[in-house]
């Protein structure tokens, strides 16, 4: 029986800011049957993770649909991946070993082939600090069923103090999903935003009238979270209205005293990284519903007037994103390496590109030139 292989390695993300992310970094090395790298070919992974030993019960299970580079190289985020199996933020990464399961569909279907498991020799930081004391007068951080965070103080003299909301303007807790009219107000598929703490961000197309509220969790009887009358974000609260068909960012961030939802329908714009003052290139945008993939054709592109490029999001709202390519694999980083155009030179060449938003605010992209 012919086996596939992939070199498997772990990179665990330094911490640069406050807020830590919901994920590790992974990068493998996908082979075929016959030991050869598979160049710019679209794969399927599943990513487990597993307790205790390399064949022990599993926590957690996401899959992946990536493109690998010319070298066969994939990078993606373990965490940030379709789930199939558990809550990747439910992990308790404190206790027991961990293992990480990659298994691996060369041809990007769901017939899976086990690749390997390797042993987190150390776990990931980021996650461990969100529930381990790590200096002093910090509090050990409580997270109660409905979702909601307290912290446990002690002073110099070993006196206890109550648990504290972490965020006593909103009680809000460190995962927020989004669900809605749009989902039959489905927990089992609400969506994660993305950040720890504030601001959360999430991107979605919405019609008009779409009724809004978030939750602690995507589990039955999970603490639900809407607006009051001034619109910040409560326990309990009324559903966040829509007001028109769109695609939007959607924002949950602090706002004076209380913590508040801004919808921005935007639509996507190139920034492109080379203009030399001469005629900048044209672009059209379109979104179809149908296949939930925006296209975006550009005309007039040049080395000198154009360059390479990146995807700007929201720009019309508070917090405005840029989308690259650090791999060039076809798979979006948010602040990532601008893109680059294929067979770019000085004569004037139009392109077609299409891609995919997922609601992280990654996704995937294909180039062309018409």
């Amino acid at each position: 029986m012919k086996k596939l292989y992939a070199t498997i390695g772990l990179f665990l993300a330094t911490l640069v800011s406050a807020q830590v992310p919901q994920a590790f970094s992974y990068q493998t090395i996908a082979f075929n049957a016959s030991g050869a790298p598979i160049a710019n070919g679209n794969i399927s992974l599943k990513v487990s993770i597993l307790e205790n030993t390399a064949t022990g019960n599993v926590l957690y299970t996401e899959t992946h649909t990536k493109t690998t580079n010319s070298k066969g190289l994939v990078n993606l985020n373990i965490g940030q991946g379709t789930p199939s199996t558990g809550n990747f933020s439910g992990i308790n990464w404190g206790t027991n070993t961990k293992f990480v399961k990659v298994e691996m569909d060369p041809q990007g279907g769901s017939n899976y082939t086990n690749v390997g498991v390797n042993q987190l020799m150390s776990v990931p930081y980021a996650q461990v600090s969100k529930t381990v004391v790590t200096g002093a007068g910090q509090g050990l951080t409580l997270v109660s069923p409905n979702g909601t965070s307290y912290t446990l103080g002690v002073n110099d003299a070993g006196t206890l103090s109550l648990p504290t909301t972490s965020n006593p303007s909103n009680n809000l807790p460190s995962n927020l999903y989004m669900y809605g009219s749009y989902n039959s107000f489905n927990n089992s598929t609400a969506e994660l935003l993305r950040g720890n703490g504030v601001p959360k961000i999430g991107y979605k197309y919405l019609q008009a009238n779409t009724q809004i509220k978030f939750l602690a969790s995507p589990s039955n009887g999970a603490q639900t979270y809407g607006s009051d009358s001034s619109g910040s974000v409560v326990a309990d609260g009324s559903n966040y209205n829509v007001s028109s068909n769109g695609y939007y960012q959607v924002l949950v961030d602090s706002y004076m005293a209380g913590t508040r939802v801004n919808f921005s329908n935007f639509t996507p714009k190139i920034k492109f990284t080379a203009i030399d003052g001469g005629t900048q290139p044209t672009t059209s945008v379109a979104y179809s519903t149908s296949t939930g993939k925006f296209t975006i054709t550009i005309n007039g592109v040049t080395t000198s007037s154009g360059g390479s490029f990146y995807i700007q999001l929201a720009t019309e709202g508070p917090i405005p994103e840029d989308l690259g390519d650090n791999l060039h694999d076809g798979s979006f980083d948010i602040e990532g390496s601008s893109i680059t155009f294929p067979n770019l030179s000085s004569t004037p060449k139009n392109y077609k590109l299409e891609f995919s938003l997922n609601f992280n605010g990654t996704g995937t992209y294909t180039i062309v030139q018409i």
